[in-house]
């Protein structure tokens, strides 16, 4: 069977409803409204068009996210398998589209998000733990007799090589956000003005 995988931007229209099956599995569900947008020539401004709805269905460790990251009116992006549903209430036939989520995030192009990773429940991860980052270096300058404080700036001694095991020196630490000197320039990465 040939699934439908799409993906949706739009607004949290409901309040995320959080609870656990009888089988013990976390389930979320919330509304999303997706409004088209469309340049009116005429007036020479962006308008509403029509506004799709969509019940989005999460489960096990991404319902729980859901439940305490999403808010109603929020704008998110969802990922996930389309399936329309039919359903036959008073004698009416009634058709609704259903998004099985695998993938929910705030839409950044509207707003700001902090993200905080959860531990995994997972025993596979326990076994073989992820090697720990070394600390991150205060900002300022190095401190005297370290590594770079020669005269440029280069290493004051050695080769420039690392020995197997041994942590980056301070300077080589590089805050969250920022890029190493020189890294980046102009037409330095494909795509941008002045790329080869």
């Amino acid at each position: 069977m040939n699934e439908t995988y799409v993906t949706v931007t739009g607004n949290v229209a409901t309040k995320v409803d959080h609870w656990t099956s009888p089988s013990g599995l976390p389930v979320a569900r919330f509304r999303l409204a997706s409004t088209a947008r469309r340049f009116d020539k005429q007036n020479q401004r962006w308008a509403d068009a029509s506004t799709s709805f969509y019940t989005v269905w999460a489960w096990r460790g991404l319902a729980g996210h859901l439940a305490s990251s999403v808010a109603r009116g929020e704008p998110v992006i969802v990922r996930g398998q389309l399936r329309v549903v039919e359903d036959e209430r008073d004698g009416r036939r009634y058709l609704s589209a259903e998004l099985l989520a695998t993938t929910v995030g705030h839409d950044l192009t509207r707003g700001t998000s902090a993200f905080v990773r959860t531990p995994r429940a997972n025993p596979e991860s326990t076994r073989n733990p992820a090697p720990a980052w070394p600390p991150v270096a205060p900002a300022g300058p190095p401190p005297f007799g370290a590594p770079g404080d020669g005269a440029s700036g280069e290493r004051a001694s050695g080769d420039g090589a690392e020995t197997p095991g041994s942590e980056p020196a301070p300077e080589e630490v590089v805050p969250d956000g920022q890029l190493l000197p020189g890294a980046l320039t102009e037409g330095s990465v494909p795509g941008s003005r002045g790329a080869s």
